[in-house]
């Protein structure tokens, strides 16, 4: 059954994942308030390119907005007759976050709860939040499943993302805002930012510099294209749901090792490996079981690696 037009506040909208869902989502029919911060943590011009072939379309607003002020989106919330929050705003990268945490705090986690207070007070009727994998740690149980414990995170970004989650808990069982909580796997593919592993590999390949490889190359992630994630959330709108926790990930973890052979056979170029120790706040492996979205959204990636990895160097190189 089709989804029913909807009006839908995108917070984060013109950032990687972001602006790829507002592409499906106006495709869709559905009317998207979008707000960014346009930050610096990459240039603001990228993320404008993202959306800037939706700033005609009359089913598309967007606003340069910060979520940690909460006065200017309540604003924005009242003009518009919003339906659903899809929190994909927040200061992202493991690393920045042990540098600057204090950032990942206020943006993230003060963020989150202006946005599910707003909700509460507008009786938005569905919360979609965007939280990581980075929430399990390092786990030693795998595939990672939604019942697991998750009390260790390693990274102040993980912990930010947990805390998120945590609040989207209370106001759900507080205030009844049917919420639900999404960790995301290691998403790549087209509009990667610029400090992502795969946008990096690629352009330091092509450029005949050196890649810094971590370890031994054992390490291994979930790699989940894009596209996949994008229906992922999509799978979510208008569910009958109160509060659900989903894994959207491949489930078919990939090493280090086997995403640089893989770029390198998709580049025809081998690469320069700068050997490094693994850094602190790295997890050791991420790994998405996936069978509760199956089962509940109706969701599988259909996506491989190689192919992602294909399309993504195709944008790259035609970007």
């Amino acid at each position: 059954m089709e989804n029913k037009k909807l009006n839908i506040l995108v917070t984060g909208c013109a950032g990687f994942i972001g602006s790829n869902l507002c592409n499906q989502l106006l495709k869709e029919g559905h009317f998207v308030l979008g707000i960014d911060h346009l930050s610096d943590y990459y240039d603001p011009i990228i993320k404008i390119n993202n959306i800037s072939e939706h700033f005609n379309n009359p089913n598309f607003k967007f606003l340069v907005k910060n979520v940690k002020e909460k006065e200017k989106i309540e604003k924005i919330i009242k003009e518009h007759e919003i339906d659903t929050i899809i929190h994909l705003a927040a200061r992202a990268g493991v690393r920045a976050s042990i540098d600057e945490p204090l950032k990942f705090k206020d943006t993230n986690i003060t963020g989150t709860v202006n946005l599910l207070e707003l909700a509460r007070q507008y009786n938005i009727k569905q919360f979609i939040f965007a939280s990581s994998s980075s929430v399990y740690g390092n786990n030693k149980k795998v595939p990672f499943s939604e019942e697991d414990h998750v009390e260790e995170p390693i990274s102040p970004y993980a912990t930010s993302k947990r805390a998120c989650e945590s609040y989207c808990f209370t106001y759900n069982h507080l205030f009844q805002i049917p919420t639900i909580i999404l960790r995301f796997f290691n998403v790549y593919g087209p509009h990667n930012r610029p400090d992502m592993a795969h946008y990096k590999f690629t352009k330091a390949i092509l450029e005949g510099k050196p890649i810094p490889k971590y370890g031994d190359g054992s390490t291994s992630r979930d790699y989940t294209y894009v596209d996949d994630i994008v229906q992922g959330i999509i799978a979510c709108l208008d569910k009958d749901f109160n509060f659900e926790i989903f894994n959207l990930g491949n489930s078919t973890p990939v090493t280090l090792n086997e995403m640089i052979s893989t770029l390198e056979k998709t580049l025809g170029k081998k690469a320069i490996i700068d050997q490094r120790p693994i850094p602190a706040g790295d997890v050791i492996h991420t790994y998405a079981d996936n069978s509760k979205a199956k089962k509940l959204l109706n969701w599988e990636p259909k996506t491989p690696y190689a192919e992602g990895v294909k399309k993504m160097v195709e944008w790259y190189q035609n970007k």
